[in-house]
């Protein structure tokens, strides 16, 4: 019998966790991305408004999915967490245009805080390598 091998996935230019876990983790071809800020890696500015957090927060899961050797188009299922649920459709718009018609399955839950002061919105993910 053979056990399963998993390992941390980090990519280039991410900041460090803020806490004891690994940006991703990878078993077999199967990838676990964790719940993304909208911190721009290059500058450490966190942009303001719904639409722009929702854009870097899926960039910066697409440089893990892409780190891992997958892509956003093989993600599998996103959990999006949201301050305020008002912010739903102007988040969806944003996410459905970078997803590109590609359809995850999803589950999209009202939060009372997110860690970073400001923070609209963060998401995870799970894909598999191709």
């Amino acid at each position: 019998m053979t056990s399963a091998k998993h390992q941390p996935i980090v990519a280039p230019g991410l900041p460090k966790p803020a806490g004891p876990y690994s940006p991703g983790m990878q078993l077999d071809r199967l990838l676990f991305i964790s719940g993304q800020a909208a911190r721009d890696p290059a500058t450490g500015v966190q942009p303001e408004g719904i639409e722009a957090q929702t854009e870097q927060v899926l960039r910066n899961l697409e440089r893990i999915l892409v780190a891992g050797g997958s892509s956003l188009q093989h993600v599998l299922r996103c959990g999006v967490f949201l301050v305020d649920m008002q912010e739903f459709a102007r988040m969806n718009a944003v996410y459905e245009r970078v997803f590109a018609g590609h359809r995850p399955a999803r589950t999209t839950v009202q939060v009372s805080a997110l860690p970073d002061a400001g923070l609209r919105v963060e998401i995870d993910c799970i894909a598999y390598v191709p």
